[in-house]
């Protein structure tokens, strides 16, 4: 499998200023074990096959595989809200066999977790994760973005702040 690689530099008005801002806890940050623990499901059994965690807004945007032209978006509130996980089917992705195994997953959302509350600077902002197609998509307080295939993610945390 060919690397895949792509960084994309935001504004830059945004990283003229990174030393000078500092990470401030979100609705999410106080929830986030949970929060993980709901796109580990929506992952595997709900039948998302897209989901991003917009960790500094609090909210989570997924495609499922039933209805792959249209997102919903789900608030901290609704996310975090009892019987959450239990209103959505059970679903599958019916045949499609996603370049990210499901074994994958929790080891991919420990390192969204340590790369949002390592660097109080330096932060995950956004993270996405899309099975079908194996790319993890991140967002940081630099306002830079990078879209890794899963196995270059894990070849590669050296790059987001961790020795291998």
């Amino acid at each position: 499998m060919p690397e895949r690689w792509l960084q994309v530099k935001g504004d830059p008005s945004v990283r003229a200023f990174l030393f000078e801002q500092q990470r401030v806890q979100s609705q999410f940050d106080e929830h986030l074990d949970h929060i993980m623990h709901v796109m580990l499901q929506l992952l595997t059994r709900k039948g998302a096959f897209h989901v991003k965690a917009h960790f500094s807004s609090s909210q989570l945007t997924c495609w499922f595989y039933d209805d792959p032209f249209s997102y919903r978006v789900y608030v901290r509130e609704q996310a975090t809200a009892a019987g959450f996980l239990r209103s959505l089917p059970d679903l599958s992705y019916e045949g499609r066999q996603p370049r990210i195994a499901a074994n994958r997953i929790v080891p991919i959302l420990a390192e969204f977790k340590r790369l949002r509350l390592t660097d109080e600077q330096i932060y995950l902002r956004n993270a996405s994760i899309n099975r079908i197609n194996g790319i993890i998509g991140m967002t940081f307080s630099c306002d830079g973005s990078h879209y890794i295939d899963c196995e270059d993610f894990f070849r590669r945390l050296d790059c987001f702040g961790k020795d291998v």
